[in-house]
């Protein structure tokens, strides 16, 4: 029996000729086999090189054919390439090819396009069958044990998409990060692959695709900016150079917590230079709370506002932008369809409250962290993080710290939230977008 094998560039026209040829050879002659690899244009050469290496071969082009002598081990035996296996094809079967180079390139094109599916489905079944690689720091917290059954819950990630979890904590946490983890076990939640514990943080964020960033305690008293910054640079700086040694290079970093979210932020994509792009800070707590107060001076569900922005620094002094915000469902005279909405500072008419008690609400639950619980920030990570992966809700304005590339009177503002449109995006220390 004669197996050949054929290999090529996907998008080369003698490939698509001499593939035509042997798909002939092989169904009319019984003991003629043939098998076919193709490479993208962009690995072919690398690949190419690495074969002839590893066989002692000299061969420079696209295709390359070999015969493998089964009755030698499989051991191959080069042909050489498309003139090479014309001539045989001739010499040994009276078959030749009259395929014309119109066809020849129609079909190379043809065959880079399914090249390209069939990576696309390879790389879709490999995500199935490798769980996504999910860290969360500081574990042992209240936001931590809020945050992992929605993750695993499948509506973050998908209802298809297993995942692994790696809770970080230090020694002290040991035996609180072990009740989390047995805890879990016994949900058998399916989508959960695995759960365990780190405790050694030079083996942090191995293989992840996704790290969330926690405070380190949510309850304790807010720092003062020196003492912040004194005591959160070393761990940032020591995150980010294991964010860049240990983790996935599409890995994506969300911060979340109540004190200074900008600054952790800014500090992590200064010492993990190599993924700022994908590294972002967590706003909708502060928007949640935004629309909530307005919820109850309109008599209404926080779910029925949208479109309230956040400007400024996360966790402290910020801006809430009601320009843009409408209210949906509100019982009053006039009544619409359920896409129907409404301006809420139309229907606001009591300005004090609006410019100064409104403000000033929202100012002191920024600044004391005390309204920011552990429900509330576990919902905004895991909406955030959905977000992130499937989209915002369309046409909805919804709010997050990216690095700002020196706006001082505007940032940059999407209707749709994706991950491409953050990875183009910047974020300051003082600032915060909106998508």
């Amino acid at each position: 029996m004669a197996k050949f094998v054929l290999a090529g560039r996907a998008d080369c026209p003698y490939y698509a000729k001499a593939e035509l040829l042997a798909d002939y050879l092989q169904k009319n002659l019984p003991d003629f086999r043939v098998h076919k690899i193709t490479q993208h244009p962009q690995v072919w050469e690398e690949w190419l090189k690495d074969l002839c290496e590893k066989n002692k071969w000299n061969h420079k082009k696209s295709p390359i054919i070999w015969r493998e002598l089964l009755d030698r081990g499989g051991k191959g035996l080069l042909l050489g390439g498309y003139n090479e296996f014309l001539e045989y094809a001739q010499l040994y079967y009276g078959v030749t090819s009259s395929m014309t180079t119109e066809l020849m390139k129609l079909i190379a094109q043809e065959n880079l396009e399914t090249h390209k599916e069939k990576e696309l489905e390879e790389e879709t079944r490999k995500d199935l069958i490798q769980p996504l690689q999910v860290w969360i720091t500081s574990a042992s917290g209240r936001v931590c044990y809020n945050l992992i059954p929605i993750l695993t819950s499948g509506e973050v990630f998908g209802m298809h998409t297993e995942i692994s979890l790696n809770l970080l904590g230090n020694k002290q946490a040991e035996e609180d990060l072990h009740i989390i983890m047995t805890e879990m076990r016994d949900l058998v939640a399916p989508l959960l692959r695995s759960i365990s514990i780190c405790t050694q943080v030079e083996d942090a964020f191995r293989q992840a695709h996704v790290i969330i960033i926690l405070d380190e305690n949510t309850d304790g008293e807010v720092y003062s900016l020196e003492d912040c910054i004194r005591s959160r640079l070393p761990p940032c700086r020591l995150y980010g150079y294991l964010i860049e040694k240990n983790a996935h290079d599409s890995v994506r970093v969300i911060v979340g917590g109540k004190t200074f979210v900008n600054l952790k932020t800014f500090l992590l994509m200064r010492y993990a230079p190599n993924v700022a792009h994908n590294i972002i800070a967590v706003a909708l707590g502060v928007e949640g709370q935004a629309r909530a107060a307005l919820a109850r001076k309109l008599r209404t569900t926080p779910s029925c506002i949208k479109n309230v922005i956040v400007w400024g620094n996360i966790s402290g002094n910020n801006y809430i932008d009601l320009r843009k915000a409408r209210i949906y469902r509100y019982e009053s005279a006039i009544w619409g369809p359920p896409n129907y909405s409404r301006p809420v500072l139309s229907l606001i008419f009591d300005s004090e409250w609006v410019n100064r008690q409104y403000v000033e609400t929202l100012k002191k639950l920024t600044a004391t962290g005390k309204q920011f619980g552990a429900i509330l920030a576990a919902h905004s990570i895991a909406t955030t993080l959905k977000y992130w992966y499937h989209g915002s809700p369309p046409g909805e304005i919804v709010s997050l710290g990216v690095l700002s590339e020196g706006e001082t009177c505007c940032t940059w503002r999407f209707d749709q939230f994706s991950a491409l449109s953050i990875s183009s995006e910047s974020f300051r220390s003082d600032s915060s977008t909106h998508f």
